[in-house]
Order: structure tokens, then sequence, then C-alpha cells
């Protein structure tokens, strides 16, 4: 929820809340396993689409189960016609 909340707030112009929950993101993961697509989501909201699809790429290597959601989720729509993130999709072999 953290990672959504920040995207949002990004989104609404509230960049200094969302870096916050992002430091938050990345303290969790000092001390427990935090996906990699959840940094993705907020790397969206924030505008930084290249690292977004870097850390999507890492939630790829990691076989994250966020990935699941990969076609369908609005928070990663600024991305689709990236041709880093075409050429992620198939690699997950979703049925069509």
């Amino acid at each position: 929820m953290i990672s959504a909340l920040a995207n949002v707030s990004a989104r609404s112009g509230n960049k200094a809340e969302a870096e916050k929950l992002l430091a938050e993101l990345v303290s969790q993961s000092k001390k427990q396993y935090v996906s990699p697509y959840y940094f993705a989501v907020v790397y969206v909201g924030l505008g930084e689409h290249e690292r977004a699809l870097d850390w999507l790429e890492k939630a790829f290597a990691d076989r994250s189960n966020g990935l699941v959601f990969l076609q369908v989720e609005p928070e990663l729509d600024d991305l689709r016609s990236n041709r880093r993130f075409v050429a992620l999709a198939p690699k997950l072999n979703f049925p069509n």
C-alpha cells in the first residue's frame, strides 16, 4: 500500500510526500524483502520512467508476484508505450 500511496501522492503534485514514502520502502527493504515491483510503481508516479523500468526488470528477475498485474495495473499506464515495457510483457508468457 505504501507504493500505491506514494504513486498517488506524486501524481497529485506532492512529490515530497512520495519521496518520504519511497524512503520508507527503502528502509523496509533493509529489514525484509520488498518486491522491486513496488519501487517501480513509485517511480512511475514520480515520472521517472526509465528508473521504473529498471525496477520492473529487477522484479522480473526476482519473479515478483506483482508482475501478474503488469497488463492491467493502471499505475503502470504511463509505461505502456515504452519499448522496454513492451519487450517485458512477452517474457512473462501470459496467455492471450
